[in-house]
């Protein structure tokens, strides 16, 4: 999710410095003498972009950009064929549970529990069998739009709709298959699983049976019910699922004052949502200590429907957009996070174990072992990994920190002692294993250079930064290291702005909020945007269209539109199959309101993608995108 929710999310009153502060002056693209430097500076020039990638040379962009649309549909180049697949409400396969999609969204909370959830996220295609037309996906579900979600809304509230509501979060496993010319879910499979926001979890790690973690349903710390607000993904080397807790600091109703802590991860007197009207554990006046069990990158196994997922603590609480997995040389896990908020950080976890050959059963223990680290970014481009770690500088009783549990549960305030960087809402990331080279999207920041707010300087003067820009570093060795250097990859922006900040430095096709993010096996590094629907089409945001996805060459710089969704959507969470012919994407919230909960009386108003009944309703899908003549996408 790219909206600059600064009036919830800006919690981060620490003294830190911000990477505005701090650009590095060989880098920065903006010099001494005010504005009319920064207008040279962001005139064409060598391009300040994507660094060689380890995918070898030559060009990688095989296909024709397109235009940007308004239009309540998706593009795609000359060549391409895209066709929406397994939307919200289908069923996800659980064999004798395969209740059919109702357009009128009066499916009940028990069928929205085996059907695929709302609001599309990360994904991740598993081979079965090493091969490239069969498969499992698996896609996270981010949140909820209560006025598509239920026929009247919530005009009335019921105990029966905050179960929907929870049943439509989480993560989906459908299994699919590539057959007769076409992608189609394998309908019942042994594989298909839904998690929601009451599925119980394991809790291992650091905070594992935490006197913080503990509650009156749950006095042992060891198991709690649900994962929510799901955003991005990543996938293991010994074939897990890694998911990123997001915002989960707006479900729970708190105290009309809240505490230091709570006020640190942004708790709110109440929840739009209205969860804890029927489900009290969202009442942190009840249950304090509820608010604790969520903000963790959870590990599932697709492949065993039996298995229990877990919380892994050791990872740090956060408001993870997503978790991606490095390998250093001598085979032990790297595990890199950032938090979609204004002002927040950038994560790293190294295993003290190597990975072991035998898959997720040999290496269930393995994240819950090694050493947490948040970033700082230097002015003269270097960085440094500050190691979250009890008992290490400021990280002690005395302020607050009885052990290594209460670090990772209160990682923010751990990370403001440290004088970490706060960052412009760091979201996906993407790795260049051979190059040690980290991508790091900042959506964006409008709160930068605000009244009370961090400011601006000659070193970077993007105030009301509402158009994003992606961040690189290279990590010094290996990717345990604990120094780094770093640069930007690109400005987004339109050079036609008449306000500098809002220009960018692309070449090529132009974008703001940059978001989702990945690096293909040639190199391809493809961008995905999701401006908010109160943004988009007028002011700064009129020359964009609808959120797209872009490629971007490492070896020239150059980036092209590869493809545009329909009306008010997010294009976001993309992956591919081994054979690199089939890619999969995910359209989220088409028809986006403004307010983000649309109205029943109208729920088609902004889009009707995909179906276009007549009275039906937008939902979010997965597009499958391919070549027709059969080819390697982007190629």
């Amino acid at each position: 999710m790219a909206k600059d929710f600064d009036w919830m999310e800006d919690s981060n009153r620490s003294a830190n410095d911000s990477i505005h502060v701090v650009s590095d002056p060989a880098r920065r693209l903006w010099v001494q003498g005010g504005l009319a430097g920064l207008v040279a500076t962001l005139l064409p020039l060598p391009f300040a972009g994507c660094a060689s990638s380890g995918a070898g040379g030559g060009a990688r962009l095989g296909f024709k950009s397109i235009p940007t649309t308004a239009q309540d549909t998706m593009v795609v180049p000359e060549g391409y064929t895209a066709v929406a697949f397994v939307p919200w409400g289908e069923p996800v396969g659980v064999p004798g549970a395969l209740p059919a999609w109702k357009p009128d969204a009066s499916n009940s909370a028990a069928e929205q529990a085996v059907q695929m959830g709302m609001h599309h996220d990360g994904i991740h295609f598993y081979p079965i069998d090493g091969s490239s037309a069969r498969g499992l996906l698996v896609m996270n579900h981010e949140y909820t739009d209560d006025g598509l979600l239920h026929p009247d809304g919530m005009k009335t509230w019921s105990a029966e709709k905050v179960r929907k509501a929870q049943a439509a979060h989480g993560v989906s496993v459908v299994e699919i298959e590539f057959k007769n010319g076409r992608w189609q879910a394998v309908l019942p499979s042994k594989f298909a699983r839904r998690f929601t926001a009451y599925t119980p979890f394991a809790v291992s790690g650091p905070a594992a049976g935490h006197a913080l973690m503990k509650t009156a349903a749950d006095p042992s710390g060891l198991r709690v019910l649900g994962t929510l607000n799901n955003c991005a993904s990543g996938m293991t080397p010994w074939g897990t699922y890694l998911s990123g807790e997001e915002n989960w600091a707006f479900y729970f109703d708190g105290p009309d004052k809240p505490d230091a802590d709570q006020a640190r991860w942004g708790m709110r007197k109440a929840s739009s949502y209205r969860w804890a009207e029927h489900d009290e554990r969202f009442d942190a006046k009840k249950h304090a200590n509820e608010f604790h069990r969520f903000g963790w990158v959870v590990e599932i196994d697709p492949f065993d429907p039996a298995s229990l997922p877990v919380k892994r603590t050791a990872l740090g609480r956060a408001a993870h957009e997503g978790a991606w997995i490095a390998t250093t040389k001598d085979g032990r896990a790297v595990v890199y996070s950032g938090e979609d908020a204004v002002f927040e950080y950038i994560y790293k976890f190294v295993s003290r174990d190597r990975i072991a050959p035998g898959g997720a059963k040999a290496n269930a223990m393995l994240l819950d072992h090694g050493t947490l680290y948040v970033a700082r970014f230097d002015s003269d481009g270097s960085g440094r990994w500050l190691p979250l770690v009890h008992g290490q500088g400021p990280l002690t009783a005395a302020n607050g920190f009885a052990d290594q549990g209460a670090v990772v549960i209160r990682s923010r305030q751990a990370s403001d002692l440290l004088g970490a960087t706060k960052m412009d809402r760091p979201e996906w990331l993407a790795i260049d294993q051979q190059a040690r080279t980290v991508y790091c999207t900042l959506t964006n920041n409008s709160s930068r250079g605000a009244k009370d707010m961090p400011g601006v300087d000659a070193a970077n003067p993007r105030a009301n930064n509402v158009m994003g820009q992606i961040i690189q570093w290279t990590e010094d060795g290996d990717f345990d290291s604990t120094t780094l250097r770093w640069k930007h990859l690109l400005l987004a922006g339109d050079p036609a702005n008449e306000r500098v900040e809002a220009r960018g430095n692309i070449r090529g096709d132009l974008f703001a909020c940059p978001d989702g993010l990945t690096l293909d096996a040639r190199g391809v590094l493809w961008i995905q945007t999701d401006m908010h629907a109160s943004q988009m089409y007028k002011g700064e945001m009129k020359g964009f269209g609808n959120n797209q996805m872009l490629a971007c060459d490492p070896n020239t710089g150059e980036v092209r539109r590869f493809f545009t969704g329909p009306v008010n959507c997010e294009v976001t969470g993309v992956a591919l199959t081994p054979d690199g012919r089939t890619m999969f994407i995910n359209i989220q919230h088409p028809g986006e309101t403004a307010s983000d909960r649309s109205d029943p009386a109208a729920p088609a108003k902004y889009s009707n993608w995909p179906d276009y009944l007549p009275g039906g309703r937008p939902r979010s899908a997965t597009v499958v995108i391919r070549k027709k003549d059969g080819g390697v996408i982007g190629s």
